[in-house]
C-alpha cells in the first residue's frame, strides 16, 4: 500500500485518528441540533468584537493572516474546537445539517470578517461532499459523515470547463482498473486545500467523446490508495484569498476499487448540475456577509466627525441604495436556500439565476461604497482594512467569469421552454418560501433535480403584481405603496417581452443555445428574477411589524434593479431613500447585521 505523497514540506496532522466507517446516526430520542440562529449567535461571540485589535479573532489579525498569506491558526483552532465541521454533514448522519437556509445563517458570522477562511477551513468539505450526499450510497455517505465529524477534510477535484480560471483548467482521467475498479491519471493546477484534505470528490473523465456522460464521480480516502501516488505539489499564490491554501494536485497511477464510484458511471455531469444548485446559493449567501461589513465600513466613514451623526447628503443615495441592493439579494439567496427543502424538484433554476445575478450587484455595490470611504478603502488596518482585501477574495470565491458562465450553461439552454409554457402558467409557490427562519421540511440531498417545467419566481412575480395593482386605487398617486404597484407592473411588462423573444430564439449549429442574443436575454431575466425574490419577501413579511413590512426597502430595491434593465422608473417618493437610510443607521447604532435578520452582532 502506497501512502500519499506530498512533495511539499511536511504538514502536521492535526486531526483526531479517523474513526470506523459507521456514522453516529442520532437515536430517536437524542436532542436536536440549537436553532440556527442560536448556533450563529454562539459563534458570533466566540469570535468576538472585530473592531478589538487586540483579540486573535479580529479583523487586524486577520487582514495580519492575509497579508502574511497564513491561514489564522487561532482562528482555525476556534472553529475546530466549536465543531464547526458537523454543520456540513447531514443530521440523519449524526451532522447539524437539516436545511440551507440555517447553514447560510450560521456561517456568516465567519464570512462577515474573512471570505478566505470560511472557504479554506470548511466549506469546501461541504462542496466535495454534496456529491456524496446527493449520490452515494450508505457506506460511502456514512464513512464521509464520520471523516468530517471527526475534523476531517475533503476537497474536490472538478472536470475541466472551456474558457474557465485556474481552479477549472485541467483534469483527471480514470481508466477501467482490476476488479470492476479504476486507475486515475492526471492533474489538476490549483485544488484548495489540497495541502490537508484527506480524502478527495473527483470528477474524473471515464469516456474519450464529449457529451453528458463524459465523466465520473469517484470518492477516493481517506485510507491510502492500494498503489499508485496522490502528489501534493507546490503551493499556488492567488491575487485573492491568500490566506487559504491553493495548491496542485496529481495522480500516478491510482488504484480506486469499485467501491469508489459515487452514484453511477457517466453520472457526473448530471450529479454537478444537481449538487452544485446548493453551492451557487449558499455561496452568495454567505458571501453577502462580507458586504455586510464595507457597508458598515462606510456608514462609519460617512459618519465620522458629523455632530448630528448623519451622512452627509451627497451619500444618502448611496448607502440607502447599497443597503436596498443588499436586502434584494438576501432576498433572493434566501428563497433559492428554502426552495431547495420546499420544492427541490423545482429549485434547478431559480439556483443558478441567484449566482448569476448576486456577483455583479455585489460588485457594483462595491465601487459605490468605494466613492464613500474614498482613501479609507485604502487602508490597512481593522476599521477600513476589509474593503480592498473583499475585493481582492470574492473573484476567487466563485464570483468571478467562471461562475458566471457555468450559471449561463443551465440557464440559457432553458429559456426557450420556458417562454413557451412556464411563464405566465406556472402556479405560485408556497408562501413560505418567502418566511425566512419558518420552519421548513428537513433537506434532501437526493431529491435535488437539474430539470424542471416551472418557473417559481416568475410566477411569484405575475401574483405579487396583480394583487398590487387590485389595490392600487387604495393607495395615493406617487405613495411608496402605489411606486410599488407601477414598479412591479414593469417588470411584468418586461417578462411579457421576454416571453416574445425568449419563445423566438432557436439553437445555433451544435446546440450550444449560446448566441449574444441569448446571452443577453439570461441576463434580463436573472434580474426579473432578482425582482420578484424582493416583491415575494416583501409580501412575506406582512404583519411582522418589522421595517421589512414598509414597501420604502422594496421601493428603492426594484428602482435599482429596473434601472439595471434600462426600464423607465417613476420618480421614488421623498420618504423612500430616508426610510430606508434611517434604518441602515439605526441598525449600525444598535450593532445589527445589515441582511434580512437584522441579528445582534458583537463589538
Amino acid at each position: 500500500m502506497t501512502a500519499l505523497q506530498d512533495t511539499t514540506a511536511p504538514v502536521r496532522d492535526t486531526h483526531a485518528p479517523v474513526r470506523d466507517t459507521h456514522a453516529p446516526v442520532r437515536d430517536e430520542g437524542e436532542a436536536a441540533p440549537a436553532a440556527a440562529s442560536e448556533r450563529a449567535a454562539r459563534l458570533e461571540a466566540a469570535l468576538g468584537d472585530p473592531l478589538d485589535p487586540d483579540n486573535p479573532h479580529g479583523h487586524l489579525a486577520l487582514l495580519r493572516a492575509d497579508e502574511a498569506r497564513d491561514a489564522p491558526a487561532a482562528t482555525e483552532a476556534l472553529l475546530a474546537e466549536a465543531g464547526l465541521g458537523a454543520e456540513f454533514v447531514p443530521c440523519d448522519l449524526g451532522g447539524r445539517l437539516t436545511d440551507l437556509e440555517e447553514l447560510a445563517r450560521v456561517l456568516r458570522p465567519l464570512f462577515r470578517r474573512d471570505l478566505a477562511l470560511g472557504y479554506g477551513f470548511g466549506i469546501t468539505s461541504l462542496f466535495a461532499a454534496c456529491a456524496v450526499w446527493t449520490a452515494g450510497d450508505e457506506p460511502q455517505r456514512r464513512a464521509l459523515a464520520a471523516h468530517l465529524l471527526d475534523g476531517g477534510r475533503v476537497t474536490i477535484v472538478h472536470r475541466e470547463v472551456a474558457h474557465a480560471n485556474a481552479i477549472l483548467r485541467n483534469e483527471v482521467e480514470a481508466e477501467p482498473g482490476p476488479d470492476g475498479g479504476w486507475v486515475l491519471n492526471g492533474h489538476k493546477d490549483t485544488v484548495i486545500n489540497a495541502h490537508r484534505a484527506e480524502a478527495f470528490v473527483v470528477y474524473a473523465r471515464t469516456a474519450r467523446e464529449e457529451g453528458p456522460r463524459s465523466h465520473s464521480v469517484l470518492l477516493l480516502g481517506p485510507q491510502p490508495p492500494a498503489s499508485g501516488e496522490v502528489r501534493r505539489l507546490g503551493r499556488v499564490e492567488m491575487p485573492g484569498m491568500r490566506g487559504a491554501h491553493f495548491s496542485g494536485l496529481e495522480f500516478a497511477d491510482v488504484a480506486a476499487g469499485p467501491e469508489a464510484l459515487v452514484g453511477e458511471a457517466g453520472e457526473g455531469v448530471s450529479l454537478a448540475l444537481r449538487s452544485f444548485q446548493i453551492s451557487h446559493c449558499l455561496i452568495p449567501g454567505v458571501v453577502l456577509a462580507g458586504v455586510d461589513s464595507v457597508l458598515r465600513q462606510a456608514v462609519r466613514a460617512a459618519v465620522e466627525n458629523r455632530p448630528d451623526k448623519r451622512p452627509a447628503r451627497r451619500w444618502h443615495k448611496v448607502l440607502a441604495g447599497v443597503f436596498a441592493d443588499l436586502l434584494a439579494c438576501d432576498s433572493m439567496a434566501v428563497t433559492g436556500l428554502r426552495a431547495m427543502s420546499l420544492l427541490p424538484e423545482d429549485s434547478y433554476l431559480l439556483a443558478a439565476a441567484v449566482k448569476y445575478t448576486m456577483p455583479d450587484l455585489l460588485r457594483e455595490d462595491l465601487e459605490e461604497l468605494a466613492t464613500v470611504l474614498g482613501a479609507r478603502g485604502y487602508d490597512r488596518g481593522p476599521l477600513h482594512g476589509g474593503f480592498q482585501k473583499l475585493v481582492r477574495d470574492l473573484p476567487v470565491a466563485g464570483l468571478g467569469h467562471a461562475g458566471t458562465a457555468v450559471c449561463q450553461a443551465v440557464l440559457v439552454p432553458q429559456l426557450p421552454a420556458l417562454a413557451r409554457t412556464a411563464w405566465f402558467r406556472t402556479p405560485e409557490p408556497p408562501a413560505q418560501l418567502f418566511e425566512p427562519g419558518a420552519p421548513l421540511p428537513p433537506f434532501d440531498h437526493r431529491r435535488l433535480a437539474h430539470c424542471g417545467t416551472d418557473d417559481l419566481l416568475t410566477a411569484t412575480l405575475v401574483g405579487a403584481a396583480g394583487r398590487l395593482a387590485k389595490r392600487r386605487r387604495g393607495y395615493a398617486d406617487g405613495s411608496p405603496h402605489a411606486t410599488l404597484a407601477r414598479l412591479a407592473q414593469a417588470f411584468v411588462a418586461e417578462l411579457r417581452v421576454l416571453r416574445a423573444r425568449c419563445a423566438a430564439l432557436s439553437a445555433p449549429a451544435g446546440g450550444t443555445g449560446f448566441d449574444a442574443q441569448a446571452c443577453a436575454l439570461a441576463d434580463r431575466y436573472a434580474l426579473v428574477l432578482a425582482a420578484a425574490a424582493v416583491l415575494g419577501m416583501w409580501e412575506g413579511q406582512a404583519g411582522t411589524g418589522s421595517f421589512l413590512e414598509e414597501p420604502a426597502w422594496a421601493v428603492l430595491a426594484l428602482s435599482r434593479i429596473a434601472r439595471r434593465l434600462g426600464a423607465v422608473v417613476p420618480d421614488l417618493p421623498p420618504s423612500v431613500v430616508g426610510s430606508v437610510l434611517g434604518e441602515v443607521l439605526e441598525r449600525c447604532r444598535q450593532g445589527r447585521s445589515l441582511d434580512l435578520y437584522g441579528t445582534a452582532l458583537a463589538g
